[in-house]
């Protein structure tokens, strides 16, 4: 109790200090300042305190029918966005929905006690709409919340965004039919197919949609609600600006559920989370290959704070598709609590596919219990299920430099740093200050193709 009251204390101080407001529209636009060891500028997000307020209820919502449900939902964020903007509350009790797409300068609001529980039937996510999978943009379903090309939009509250799982659980099979849908998008996509010729619904593909995207978004704010079970990934900021994601507890076990998956986005802070999923807690992605490079945006300015993981894959994973670049990212601050699986604190992966870059990645103050594998793991050869089934279209190695690792704690370890480089490229300056380990099962460092490398203890 007293983390979370630390950390509370530390946001507010900073709001207070720092805010500051101008006018778009009807929508006041706040800015916070994040303390971060590399340039990072004020982060925008919207208030909507003094804004009205459109109750579901009054468009017709009724916690027995999803359709009713669903179009009132649709209809109090037009009416919110014909005014300027406003909130959309989401009252007390269960309400089940469909897709829900946002406007500009909307607030979905969720009371104490307010449930939106998301159909698994993927006819109600369709049409299909411009979004990714794992880095390839395609049209595929909606993911289940869904914002493009807006400006100025909020979840918050202390409600619960739920998926029923009963589909996308039989999905999370990869049968013959979704692996050459995903042969065919990565043929499209290395070939720069246009996207909207990319059409990925049908066919038995069964490219499952994110829980919330933000696509091509700017000043978004994810504030204080619960998401339990996602389909695919949780919390997808892709190509977008400005973003908080503060307060959000994430509970979700099932596959390719990684907590937060910001994708060539920037200027993004995520603090006092909780995350507890089937993948990587954070997971830093910038686009696939020549997709990516056809997009040209890092993934940029990041701090992740004051967050506790209860299980995952990763701490803070970077890639594997990071053909855009990642670059000034800072997590301070972060536990894994006790018990949790956890692979690695920091893992980096790439490809000879991949290209971009990697630079200014730092870890400071960091707990954890015991790692199945080590603190800190830098591969440059992960291609999973791709390695045999798509060629290599064209090489690119990925520069990774400038690693810092300070005031690290961990229990039961395998190793305190493994690095597999190319030898055409070795990973370049890697510093590693008072981290510590309770027990050691195997060697301390295991290193190929590293210049630079040092460690203080």
């Amino acid at each position: 109790m007293k983390y979370s009251i630390r950390v509370l204390l530390s946001s507010l101080v900073i709001i207070s200090f720092y805010s500051c407001s101008n006018q778009t529209g009807s929508i006041k636009i706040k800015q916070i300042e994040v303390d971060a060891p590399f340039e990072m500028p004020p982060i925008s997000y919207p208030d909507f305190s003094e804004l009205e307020q459109f109750n579901i209820q009054e468009f017709g919502a009724d916690p027995n029918d999803q359709e009713a449900t669903s179009k009132a939902i649709a209809s109090a964020i037009s009416q919110a966005n014909s005014q300027g903007g406003g909130t959309v509350i989401i009252p007390a009790g269960e309400w089940p929905t469909g897709k829900i797409h946002f406007k500009s300068n909307v607030n979905l609001h969720l009371e104490k006690g307010a449930t939106l529980l998301f159909s698994s039937n993927p006819e109600d996510y369709l049409p299909a709409v411009q979004s990714t999978w794992e880095g390839m943009e395609c049209f595929n379903y909606s993911p289940l919340i869904y914002a493009f090309e807006c400006e100025n939009v909020a979840i918050t509250g202390e409600g619960e965004l739920k998926a029923k799982m009963d589909v996308w659980e039989v999905w999370f099979e990869r049968p013959e039919a979704h692996m050459q849908a995903l042969k065919k998008l990565y043929t499209m996509a290395s070939e720069n197919v246009p996207v909207q010729d990319r059409q990925m619904v049908g066919n038995k593909a069964n490219f499952r949609p994110q829980f919330i995207q933000f696509n091509r978004c700017k000043n978004v704010l994810l504030e204080g609600v619960t998401i339990t079970n996602s389909p695919f990934w949780v919390i997808h900021p892709f190509l977008s600006k400005d973003i908080i994601i503060r307060g959000v507890k994430v509970f979700a076990h099932g596959h390719n559920n990684d907590g937060v998956d910001p994708e060539m986005s920037q200027n993004i802070l995520i603090e006092d989370c909780i995350f507890d999923q089937g993948d990587d807690a954070i997971a830093v992605k910038s686009g696939r290959n020549q997709d990516a490079w056809r997009l040209n945006t890092p993934t940029k300015n990041l701090v992740i704070r004051d967050c506790l993981i209860k299980n995952g894959h990763q701490l803070l994973a970077i890639g594997s598709e990071l053909s855009g670049g990642v670059e000034n990212v800072y997590m301070e601050n972060c536990a894994v609590q006790e018990g949790a699986k956890l692979n690695h604190l920091l893992f980096i992966k790439t490809n000879e596919r991949r290209g971009g870059q990697v630079s200014n990645i730092y870890m400071k103050n960091i707990n954890s219990g015991k790692i199945d594998l080590g603190i800190l793991g830098i591969e440059t050869d992960v291609l999973y299920q791709w390695r045999d089934l798509v060629p290599t279209y064209e090489r690119r190695l990925t520069p990774i430099k400038n690693i810092y690792l300070d005031n690290v704690k961990a229990g039961n370890i395998e190793f305190v740093s493994r690095i597999l480089a190319d030898p055409e490229l070795p990973v370049e300056n890697v510093q590693l200050t008072n981290v510590k380990y309770d027990s050691l099962r195997g060697d301390k460092l295991i290193h190929e193709n590293v210049n630079g490398f040092k460690i203080q203890e």
